[in-house]
């Protein structure tokens, strides 16, 4: 039985996970990045993979736009730091990837897989789902998609829409 994802009027969990930036390691935690504004935080299943680089690459190039949202945007997934590093300078990647190399933030979110992949008899356990969450700055959620289809990616005029309504 899969858990059900946290929504709108949800107190966002609190975490603090690593990225491995071009100044080295630094752990950033979510409390902390949305004092000044909305944080959107993106999870996706694996780097390095077709459709994840689609979605990751194509919010990187929109950053502006974000910004422009006043909103901080995270990639989150269970890829090491090192490993995201990689696929951030191979692909141009400008936002910050999270590690959530144990699951724990996933499965605190209710997006993680029971099984990713059951059917190729990888069977992973705790990946993330695609899924995406706007917090406003006090730690509430306004925004909570989920999908169970790894292809499927979140609605970003939605997105963009309620981050605007935060403004």
């Amino acid at each position: 039985m899969s858990q059900k994802s946290l929504s709108v009027g949800q107190a966002a969990p609190d975490f603090t996970l690593s990225s491995k930036t071009a100044e080295g390691p630094k752990l950033f935690t979510l409390s902390e990045s949305y004092r000044n504004g909305a944080a959107l935080l993106l999870f996706f299943p694996m780097a390095f993979t077709g459709v994840c680089t689609e979605e990751i690459c194509a919010v990187s190039q929109d950053l502006n736009t974000y910004a422009d949202l006043n909103a901080t945007v995270f990639g989150i997934s269970g890829d090491n730091p090192f490993a995201q590093e990689a696929w951030a300078a191979k692909e141009h990647i400008k936002l910050i990837l999270l590690s959530d190399y144990d699951h724990q933030v996933a499965s605190a979110y209710g997006v993680a897989y029971e099984s990713f992949l059951p059917d190729h008899h990888l069977g992973m356990k705790g990946v993330a789902k695609r899924s995406a969450f706007v917090i406003d700055r006090f730690g509430t959620i306004h925004y909570s998609e989920s999908n169970d289809d790894p292809k499927k990616l979140p609605d970003f005029e939605k997105i963009k829409a309620t981050l605007s309504s935060l403004k």
